[in-house]
C-alpha cells in the first residue's frame, strides 16, 4: 500500500495575544487560512518508522513531529507495524507557515488510514499534544483559533484574491519573540470580552479592505528589520495589505489584480535571499477533499 497527501501551509488574517495565561502560555485569538503552497507525504508500509527528506536541513529523527505523531500513534494503538514516510519539502521551514505543524497533522492522517485506524474522534486530541498549530490542519479552510491556538473553530471560507507569500532567510525564534512580547495577565472576565471581540473580527473580515493585525509584528520587526522591509517592500510594490505570518518570517501581500501581483513578483527577483510565493486561498471544502477527510 502506497499513497501521497498534500500538506498545505497557512496564514494568519489576524494573530492577537491577548495576555499571559496562568499556566504560562498566552492566550491567542488568530484567523487561520490554509493556502495552496504545500508540501507533500508519501506513506507505505514498512517494518519500522522511517523519514527521509527532499531537504537535507531538515531532520528526520524523533526531534521532527512526523516522527513524533507516528510514535504516539503506535504507543497508543499498540501497533507493531511501521511506516516509511517521505517529506518533499516545498514550505520554508522555519518561516511561520506552519509546515512542520502541517506535516504532523497529515502524518496523523495518512498513519491512522496506512494502518487502518479508527481515530478521527480523538485525533483532534493527539494533534494539540504534538504543536499548538497541529489541530488546525485537521480542518482547514478558514478557521479562529482559539487558547493557545489549538482550540478550532471552523467558520466561513474567506474570499481573498492573488496573494504573494515572501520568506527572506531568516530564522526567528518564536519562544524569544513571545518572551520579548509584553502581555499582560489575563483575568477571566477580559479573556471573555477578547474571545467575543475577536469572533466579531472574524466575521468582518475582508483581506482586500479590512486591517489585518499581527501583534507580533513590532516585536519581531524589531529584532529583524529585514522582516519590516518586506513588509514595506511589498506595500511599495502595490500590495492592498500585508501582514506578518505567524512569528515570522514569512510575510503576506494581498493584491487586487493578478497583474500586479506578477509585477511586484518580477520586481523582488533582485532580492537574492528573499523566497517568493504566488499563492491563493484554499477552502476547507477543497481542504477536506484533497485529504479525502
Amino acid at each position: 500500500m502506497k499513497f501521497f497527501l498534500p500538506s498545505y501551509a497557512k496564514i494568519n488574517w489576524i494573530l492577537r495575544v491577548l495576555g499571559r495565561r496562568s499556566d504560562g502560555f498566552h492566550e491567542l485569538c488568530t484567523i487561520f487560512q490554509t493556502i495552496s503552497l504545500c508540501d507533500r507525504l508519501t506513506f507505505e508500509e514498512a517494518e519500522t518508522v522511517r523519514l527521509t527528506c527532499s531537504d537535507p536541513r531538515i531532520p528526520t529523527g524523533e526531534e521532527n513531529l512526523v516522527v513524533r505523531a507516528a510514535e504516539m500513534l503506535r504507543g497508543e494503538f499498540d501497533i507493531k507495524k511501521g511506516a516509511r514516510i517521505h517529506l518533499e519539502k516545498n514550505i520554508p521551514s522555519p518561516g511561520g507557515l506552519g509546515g512542520g505543524s502541517s506535516n504532523a497533522a497529515v502524518a496523523l492522517i495518512g498513519l491512522t488510514r496506512l494502518w487502518g485506524l479508527e481515530t478521527s474522534e480523538f485525533l483532534p486530541n493527539y494533534a494539540s499534544r504534538l504543536g499548538a498549530d497541529v489541530p488546525f490542519f485537521l480542518f482547514g479552510g478558514t478557521a479562529l483559533g482559539t487558547g493557545r491556538g489549538d482550540l478550532i473553530e471552523p467558520i466561513a471560507d474567506i474570499s481573498a484574491g492573488p496573494m504573494l507569500v515572501v520568506t527572506p532567510n531568516i530564522a526567528v525564534p518564536t519562544g524569544e519573540i513571545f518572551g520579548l512580547y509584553r502581555a499582560e495577565t489575563l483575568t477571566d472576565t477580559a479573556q471573555e470580552h477578547n474571545l467575543s471581540v475577536c469572533r466579531v473580527e472574524a466575521e468582518r473580515l475582508c483581506p482586500a479592505t479590512a486591517e489585518l493585525a499581527n501583534d507580533l509584528e513590532s516585536t519581531v520587526f524589531g529584532a529583524f528589520p529585514e522582516v519590516a522591509r518586506v513588509k514595506e517592500t511589498l506595500l511599495e510594490l502595490g500590495a492592498v495589505n500585508a501582514v506578518l505570518c505567524g512569528s515570522g518570517a514569512s510575510v503576506l501581500g494581498v493584491f487586487d489584480k493578478q497583474e500586479t501581483r506578477q509585477t511586484a513578483e518580477n520586481a523582488l527577483d533582485h532580492e537574492s535571499t528573499w523566497r517568493k510565493f504566488a499563492v491563493s486561498a484554499v477552502s476547507r471544502e477543497c481542504y477536506r477533499e484533497e485529504l479525502g477527510l
